[in-house]
């Protein structure tokens, strides 16, 4: 065996290893990715789910929420549900079928502050109606639509509108057109008069049914606002709907199906029909 020389230098040699670390597979890039993927899966499903729920009414709610298009400014859509609010002139209600706010509204045209106007008289007369009595006021609905304002006046099972059946009003169908005929008398514009009935069939002779019923009791109304004031001329149409036009639609049977609509016509909704 040879023998290492005593003088020879010993070299120590050290080698290092590179240790490379996976980074969470690639790094976090991903996780956002797939984040935001699944946040617009969800939002797709969920306007699909609101696309089968809702009525074609509702859905140009929605729309008029985001992109207004009738032409009322510091005003919001009343009505009895969540869709068409509550308030047609409660400055901290967004305008759902409006323009907007105070904020919107400081260019206004002349039309369109007639229209507020008009608005805020019906709400008015709507509030006082509940300072004297809440059983007038909760027969009252104000909401905007692209033919003009609307005031329906509502039927409830405790205190009907008309006799069962029949086209004669009841008192507080008396009181109610003696309000609405003092906010009507404040403006010139023209007024659509249309009556509604449930979806219950007629139990009359003579071949009498809903639609008869609907068209005499909107008659009855017409004469009631004129004896209370309102110029005959005004009236643009009278007419009855039976329950082809339910206020509330998944329950066609409701009371408050039963109603009066009284339409005050805007300028636009004039000129387009002439």
């Amino acid at each position: 065996m040879a023998q290492t020389p005593s003088d020879a230098t010993h070299v120590t040699i050290i080698k290092r290893k590179k240790v490379i670390k996976a980074d969470g597979h690639h790094g976090g890039a991903w996780k956002v990715a797939y984040a935001d993927f699944v946040t617009a899966m969800m939002a797709f499903f969920l306007l699909m789910w609101l696309l089968n729920a809702t009525t074609e009414d509702q859905r140009k709610g929605i729309a008029d929420y985001f992109n207004p298009s009738i032409p009322v400014s510091r005003v919001s859509g009343g009505g009895a549900d969540g869709l068409n609010g509550s308030s047609l002139v409660a400055e901290d209600t967004a305008a759902k079928m409006g323009t907007g706010a105070t904020g919107v509204g400081d260019g206004q045209s002349k039309e369109q502050s007639r229209h507020t106007d008009i608005a805020r008289d019906l709400e008015e007369m709507r509030n006082e109606l509940g300072d004297e009595t809440e059983s007038l006021s909760e027969h009252l609905l104000v909401k905007m639509t692209p033919e003009g304002i609307v005031l329906e006046i509502v039927d409830s099972e405790s205190n009907p509108l008309f006799e069962l059946g029949r086209s004669e009003p009841t008192s507080l169908m008396k009181n109610l057109l003696a309000a609405v005929s003092g906010s009507l008398n404040k403006f010139e514009n023209d007024v659509k008069i249309v009556g509604h009935t449930d979806d219950r069939p007629f139990r009359g002779a003579g071949g009498y049914d809903n639609w008869s019923l609907s068209s005499d009791r909107a008659n009855t109304a017409r004469q009631l606002l004129i004896s209370n004031g309102l110029p005959s001329g005004r009236v643009r149409e009278v007419s009855g709907r039976a329950d082809t036009d339910p206020l509330v639609p998944g329950e066609p049977s409701a009371a408050r199906n039963r109603r009066i609509s009284i339409t005050i016509m805007t300028d636009t909704a004039e000129t387009a029909e002439t």
